[in-house]
Parts: C-alpha cells; sequence; structure tokens
C-alpha cells in the first residue's frame, strides 16, 4: 500500500509540475494571455498518412502560423506504428515529447490515467463542444473530464456490392444479423460469389459483441464480461457466420485478402470502415461505378441494436508542455468547422463537428454514406486505461475458435482469465 501512495503522490506532483512548466503562457495573475500575444514554438506530432493526408495538415500548420505570427509550429510527421510506444517514452521520462499530438482514440484513457496530457475543459482548445456529434466527444473523455479535441472520426459499417445483391433477389441489405447469414448463403447459392469474408481482427468482433449487449468489461461493476451469456452468443454467431457464409480465410493475410476479394466482386458484403472505400473502388467491381457500392449500418443482434466501435483521432496536449497556452490555441486551430471541412475534403475522413457536414463535404460518396451510419450506431469503447492491451489476448482466443481449436465458451473463459491479469481487482463474469 506504501508502495501505492509513494506512486500516486508522484503522478501528483508530475501533473502539478507539468502545470507550473506552462506558466510561461500566462500573465503574472495567472490568466491566459490575449491570443494575440500568445508566444513560442510548439512541436505537433502528426500521425496521419504521410503520403496522402500529411500535405492538409502541413498546409493547416502554415495557416495558423500565419494568423498566430508569434506562435512557431514544429510540425513533425510520426507513423501511426510508431507513435504509442514513443510518445509514452517521452512523456514518462519528460524529455522530447510533443506539445500536441494526434492520438487514436482508443488511447485516451491509458494517456490520462498516467497523467501524461492535460484536461482541456474551460480552455481555449475546447469551445464549441455543442457543436460536436456526441459520440467523438465522447471518445475523449475519462473520469468526468476531457482530455483530447475530437478531429476525425470513424466507425465500423457494412459494405455491399449492390448487383450482387440484385442478382440473388436480395432488396435491400440485412438488418439483423441472422438475415445477415441467410442473405450471404442466398447469395453464393445464386451469385457464385462469397456472402462474406470474416475478419479475424478482434476489432471487427466489436460489432457482434455490442449488438448482443456484450462487452470487455464493465468498470462500474468491475467485472470481466467478455465470457457472460451475451458474449457467448455473439461468437456462436460469428463461428457460424465464418463456417457457414465467409469465403475461405486466409489466417496469416487476412485483411488484405478479404479486400482484394470484395473489390473483384468476389465477396458480396463485409464489415468495414471509411479507410477502405479508396482501395474498394480501384477494383473491377466499383472502379467507375462507385455507385455500386452500398452502405449500411452493421446488423443488429439479439440485444435489438445495432453498435459499432466508434473510432478516429483526437488532438491530445502534453501535460509537461512549456506553452500549453499556444498548445491550446493550436488544438483548437486544427479542430474547427473550417479546418475540418478542408480535410474532409482533401483526404475524406469524416469530420467530428456537425457544422463541417456541408454540402460540399457530403458530396464525397463516402463521407455521405457513412454519416448516418456513425450517427446511428457509433458508440465509443470501454474507457479502461488497459483497453488497449485486452485485444491481444481476445484476438488469439478468438482465432482458436474460428478455427475450430477452442470452443466458444472454452476460448472465452480463457480470454477472461487473461483479462484478469490485465485488470487487477476486476471479479470474472
Amino acid at each position: 500500500m506504501r508502495r501505492g501512495i509513494s506512486l500516486a503522490a508522484a503522478v501528483t506532483v508530475i501533473a502539478l509540475s507539468a502545470t507550473a512548466c506552462g506558466g510561461s503562457d500566462n500573465d503574472s495573475s495567472g490568466k491566459p494571455k490575449d491570443p494575440k500575444d500568445v508566444s513560442g514554438t510548439i512541436t505537433y506530432w502528426d500521425t496521419s498518412d504521410a503520403a496522402t493526408e500529411a500535405p492538409t495538415y502541413q498546409a493547416l500548420v502554415k495557416q495558423f502560423e500565419a494568423k498566430y505570427p508569434k506562435i512557431k509550429v514544429n510540425y513533425q510527421s510520426v507513423p501511426f506504428t510508431d507513435v504509442e510506444q514513443k510518445f509514452k517514452s517521452a512523456a514518462k521520462s519528460g524529455k522530447g515529447a510533443p506539445d500536441v499530438v494526434r492520438t487514436d482514440v482508443g488511447l485516451m484513457a491509458e494517456y490520462a490515467s498516467l497523467g501524461y496530457i492535460a484536461p482541456l475543459d474551460g480552455t481555449a482548445a475546447l469551445t464549441d463542444t455543442s457543436d460536436f456529434n456526441a459520440t467523438p466527444l465522447n471518445t475523449a473523455k475519462y473520469n468526468g473530464k476531457t482530455y483530447g479535441v475530437p478531429s476525425v472520426t470513424d466507425t465500423l459499417g457494412l459494405l455491399y456490392n449492390k448487383k450482387l445483391l440484385q442478382q440473388a433477389g436480395i432488396a435491400k441489405p440485412p438488418a439483423t444479423w441472422d438475415e445477415f447469414l441467410a442473405d450471404a448463403k442466398t447469395i453464393k447459392q445464386k451469385t457464385g460469389a462469397y456472402g462474406t469474408y470474416v475478419n479475424p481482427d478482434s476489432y471487427f468482433l466489436l460489432p457482434l459483441l455490442y449488438s448482443n449487449g456484450a462487452d470487455l468489461a464493465d468498470p462500474s461493476a468491475k467485472k470481466i464480461t467478455i465470457s457472460d451469456a451475451a458474449a457467448v452468443t455473439a461468437l456462436t454467431t460469428a463461428k457460424k457466420i465464418n463456417d457457414e457464409a465467409s469465403m475461405k480465410v486466409d489466417f496469416a493475410n487476412a485483411y488484405q485478402n478479404m479486400q482484394t476479394a470484395f473489390k473483384n466482386g468476389k465477396v458480396a458484403m463485409l464489415i468495414q470502415g471509411p479507410w477502405s472505400v479508396t482501395d474498394d473502388l480501384t477494383g473491377p467491381a466499383f472502379k467507375g461505378d462507385a455507385a455500386n457500392l452500398g452502405y449500411a449500418p452493421v446488423p443488429a443482434g439479439a440485444g435489438g441494436k445495432a453498435q459499432a466501435p466508434t473510432g478516429g483521432h483526437n488532438l491530445a496536449v502534453y501535460q509537461g508542455s512549456g506553452h500549453l497556452d499556444a498548445s491550446y490555441l493550436f488544438t483548437q486551430f486544427m479542430t474547427s468547422t473550417q479546418s475540418q471541412i478542408t480535410i474532409a475534403k482533401a483526404t475524406g475522413t469524416l469530420p467530428t463537428r456537425k457544422s463541417a457536414y456541408t454540402a460540399d463535404v457530403t458530396a464525397n460518396a463516402e463521407i455521405a454514406g457513412f454519416k448516418p451510419i456513425l450517427e446511428q450506431t457509433a458508440r465509443p469503447r470501454v474507457a479502461l486505461p488497459q483497453v488497449g492491451s485486452l485485444f491481444t489476448p481476445l484476438q488469439q482466443n478468438y482465432v482458436k475458435i474460428l478455427q475450430g481449436d477452442e470452443s466458444v465458451k472454452g476460448g472465452l473463459d480463457a480470454t477472461s482469465k487473461e483479462f484478469q491479469q490485465l485488470l487487477p481487482g476486476y471479479s470474472a463474469g
């Protein structure tokens, strides 16, 4: 217990010291300076795709510097796959961390719990909160405080080949998992194409879990729920779809093979995200015929709801920044309505502000297709600092279940036991 108190005290000291470091942006009364008087150099780590997206963000940085000439931005492109460990290492050591970092929404709770990022409620970074779609905004919250500002968002939906469904005599996309399974079988029988391709990545399992009333854990009850009856129902459905309606999964290269099969017209329906659309439209099934690509919410399960995880990226401010006011202004600018419109039109990513869904933005079929899906079915993942770590044992056991090496209940019980090692103080369901 004494050691725990010591660690907690250490985190408090770090947080207080970090806040003090930000004092260079404030006047002697402790109040923030007028924005036009804020100065300094801040570092921004951008994880957007270096080739296709980064130029848009770099142009926005230049616009920010023109608006606030006393603030300079050291823009650094950091690969998405590297940023988590790089940021944790820098924040923990207090050396080399950026003032502002673009972070996956799934990491917010962990960064906040470690004291690495600053709460933004009441700062210039977080303005017009009523203009944000509620679901992306909720991804930035932890323990009642807001630690990030939503920049771009996404979710999972049902993408489908309209012509294949029509050839199979199916008038509309399936609304439930039972319909999904039945339609997939009909498509195979009448068109020769496979109904679907099961993605064995555990993230893509979440719509099945959520729609059946299941989740990884319940923080309010400090209970692990991944092996409860609702989860068993969800995994039983996933196994049935895999065995009866899916193209054979290549577990070593599943994502790429799934994409290739769909865009070539060999698979009719996929649970996928908006990030895949640009690739989809390069294949024979959709090239020159983008209207053949259909968008629908993920199917509903036994719980009667269609729900999918919210993805995307938030901007977070490093707690130890020496230029907090400049960082707040930069975060506000980069997540403003106009910046989000610019980003959406250039990259096809979904804005998080309602006001950014202009006619020009929704002229993009991908954005128009996913906007109602996001509004109707997206929900935040469970807000646990360890949530990212939970996906590894879930994935390993999910693959065993799909391959038939483990029963549904056995695989979920094994997952629950591994969760207990990652969630001390939580009881198994």
